[in-house]
């Protein structure tokens, strides 16, 4: 065998922190939008003015308790925001995913692995091999240092995610962390042998990583819903309007555009106008991202905004992804805690995206649940509805056939007593 050079020609993809920065705003909320731009206006002399929000409007939107049809919105903690995204993952092994989630399950509150791989591997009764398989699987999802086993690694892996090469930040967290917090660029690049310009990259990418990415999925609880647009009729067609903190307009100081500027203040004027540059293309990004989403939702929902929740349709992130051309992931970040109002009320958009009951029905899941929900609440007390006989409404009123044993399921997801303990608790309460 002879040692030969060959040039492949391929192509990568690589993420800029512009690209960084459009991904992270795709996935803010309107309001978080518009915090997020007062916070960059307060460091940029450039911004005059963030377009202000109309709080009167935001004010009608105060959060009351959930509805059946809104049982998709439950607070979800950080364990269950990871394991609903593990469709992202392309498993060829299944067996892995029992392992995936006990993982989920051993990561503390900041996000950290808070067990051993060798204790894992004998809890899940695996070979370390595969729990180092099931890790790197965990530090795929979202937020980029989920997983991590220590502060290095979380860096790295967010590092990893801006597609910046560096094999010596485990010596420079551990032995230059003072270096790092002087931004001492000049010193790090003559002890790392790199040049002074990758130095000051490497400083600012890591002041854009999160050191408890954890804390980006925590659950919190808020005062009002904000909806980032209304679906409404408006004679016999549908539209969609955008709320104006959805996408929150930059107002330019023209004063700096006025002064013929030299030297470091020509240099500083020209960053600043780079990073509003920047920001703009984010928002617009996100803006036609989330259109694009909202507007095959209403395409492919049209029955549910015509006649109510009991019409709504079955519909997957894999189909949206398919109808625009865009990443599952970008689909997910873009949907992220966003509401519309609808004559229905305000809902998230992931309400929008139902599971089917069972293959070919063409049924969602949603609508069994109301439905059976319904059929409790009207029925004889003195003589409740058995699951058999729940099935068996099901086909005659709305000519949907399911299994006796998806009627057990949804019930008990619901939190609904089977027909004998219902006509226990009514033999009691008499």
């Amino acid at each position: 065998m002879k040692q030969k050079l060959v040039i492949n020609q391929s192509l990568q993809w690589k993420m800029n922190q512009s690209l960084y920065q459009s991904i992270e705003i795709l996935q803010l909320t309107g309001m978080e939008l518009y915090d997020y731009m007062k916070q960059v206006a307060e460091e940029n002399p450039l911004i005059e003015e963030v377009q202000p929000i109309d709080k009167e409007l935001i004010s009608q939107f105060r959060t009351t308790d959930y509805s059946i049809d809104e049982m998709n919105t439950a607070e979800q903690s950080l364990y269950d925001q990871l394991k609903s995204n593990l469709y992202v993952l392309e498993l060829e092994d299944k067996s892995l995913l029992p392992v995936i989630v006990f993982g989920i399950d051993s990561l503390n509150e900041d996000g950290y692995l808070d067990i051993t791989m060798e204790d894992w591997a004998y809890y899940c009764e695996v070979e370390l091999t595969t729990v180092e398989r099931a890790l790197s699987y965990i530090q795929s999802l979202e937020p980029a240092g989920i997983g991590a086993r220590n502060l290095t690694e979380c860096i790295q892996l967010q590092l990893n995610q801006m597609n910046i090469e560096a094999p010596y930040i485990s010596s420079l967290m551990n032995e230059g962390i003072t270096l790092l917090a002087e931004e001492n660029s000049h010193q790090i690049a003559l002890n790392y042998g790199i040049t002074e310009e990758a130095a000051q990259k490497l400083i600012e990418s890591i002041k854009l990583c999160h050191p408890k990415p954890g804390k980006l999925l925590s659950p919190t609880k808020t005062e009002f819903i904000i909806p980032e647009a209304s679906i409404y009729k408006d004679d016999t067609e549908w539209k969609i309007s955008f709320f104006n903190w959805s996408s929150p307009a930059i107002q330019i100081n023209s004063d700096y555009s006025k002064h013929d500027l030299d030297g470091e203040a020509a240099s500083f004027v020209k960053k600043k106008q780079k990073e509003v540059d920047m920001l703009q293309q984010a928002i617009d990004y996100r803006s036609s991202t989330l259109e694009k989403v909202i507007r095959i939702i209403v395409e492919k929902q049209l029955p549910f905004f015509e006649r109510g929740p009991k019409m709504l349709k079955p519909l997957t992130l894999s189909e949206l992804s398919a109808q625009l051309d865009l990443h599952i992931s970008t689909i997910s970040r873009a949907i992220r805690q966003k509401y519309v109002q609808t004559a229905h009320g305000v809902l998230p958009l992931k309400y929008f995206l139902q599971r089917e009951v069972q293959k070919g029905a063409g049924v969602a899941s949603i609508v069994i649940k109301q439905l059976l929900k319904e059929l409790v609440d009207l029925e004889d007390k003195s003589k409740p509805l058995s699951d058999q006989k729940i099935k068996q409404l099901m086909e005659e009123r709305y000519q949907i056939k399911i299994a006796r044993r998806t009627i057990v399921k949804y019930r008990e997801e619901l939190q609904i007593a089977s027909s004998v303990k219902r006509k226990g608790a009514q033999d009691n309460e008499e």
